[in-house]
């Protein structure tokens, strides 16, 4: 039986099913309820009480460290443990986030193992003494997305570094444009663009690749096969610089993988981004790329 209770913010649905699962599976003392923006978990708050808060920081309405500035000035929930997930990873994000009293943060994308390590960081004694009631172990974090397209799902034996993401990297680390020989035809960016670069984040590793075609809800990428790659369903945080020194990073998960030729020595994959996010901000700026992908970049 739950005893304590989380609340579960994030503008992609798809995120909170992720973050719910985990949390279901490996602590099932912890009930979830979940919100898609800070507006909507401000509300939750004020009526019911909570002993965690797992939050993204961009949504609409109310942002995630707006929901934290506002959670540190109430009395009941001062000290009660915020876990920031979130694909802004950078160093002023990070010292932002701890002036305000963020407990922990979790960089999207997020394997079940971090998320869980994080949790048990946070609550501590009170949660081990509630799975200890409930006679529950937490020896060994449950991977959470096991259950789900098991067979489709390409799993990695050993996780690479995970270098910084770069969009806007010399042609030398272009992974296609490092291939040995021509690049294949099919390969090629579309004719009608200038050649964009995008580094595709997920759980372990980056992958650097080129963009084929985009729009509103998907990116389809091309990468050199000598690379890791992720699993179906798995999640994914695109980087695409959006101009003007932005970059946008836009949430999502792995849709397809297919050879980009007809044989299986192929050097080279297609991956298919499916986009989960419904920031407006970030939809006005990846439309703003989409324009001036489809115009060449002119």
């Amino acid at each position: 039986m739950a005893t304590l209770k989380a609340l579960v913010v994030d503008d992609a649905s798809f995120v909170r099913d992720l973050v719910k699962r985990t949390v279901r599976q490996r602590f099932p003392v912890i009930e979830t309820t979940d919100a898609q923006n800070g507006r909507r978990a401000q509300s939750l708050m004020s009526r019911t009480s909570f002993d965690l808060v797992l939050c993204d920081w961009e949504m609409p309405e109310m942002s995630g460290l707006e929901l934290l500035q506002w959670m540190r000035q109430q009395p009941q929930y001062a000290k009660v443990p915020f876990i920031m997930i979130t694909s802004r990873g950078d160093k002023d994000h990070v010292i932002e986030a701890v002036k305000e009293g963020v407990s922990e943060y979790l960089g999207k994308p997020f394997s079940p193992e971090g998320l869980s390590k994080k949790i048990i960081k946070v609550m501590g004694r009170r949660l081990k003494d509630a799975m200890d009631h409930g006679g529950k172990s937490m020896d060994g974090p449950v991977d959470a997305f096991k259950e789900s397209a098991t067979l489709l799902t390409q799993k990695r034996d050993v996780p690479e570094p995970r270098p910084e993401p770069s969009v806007n990297a010399p042609d030398s680390d272009n992974p296609l444009l490092a291939a040995s020989g021509p690049t294949p035809a099919a390969a090629k960016p579309a004719a009608r663009g200038a050649m964009s670069l995008a580094s595709v984040r997920f759980a372990d590793s980056t992958l650097k690749s080129v963009v084929k075609d985009i729009n509103l809800t998907e990116v389809r990428v091309i990468a050199r096969r000598d690379q890791v790659f992720p699993g179906i369903l798995d999640q994914a945080v695109v980087d695409i610089d959006v101009g003007d020194g932005q970059m946008a990073r836009l949430n999502g998960y792995v849709h397809q993988l297919q050879a980009v030729d007809k044989r299986q020595d192929t050097d080279f994959v297609s991956v298919t981004i499916r986009f989960v996010d419904e920031d407006p901000k970030k939809m006005e700026d990846l439309s703003r790329f989409v324009a001036r992908f489809r115009a060449g970049g002119r």
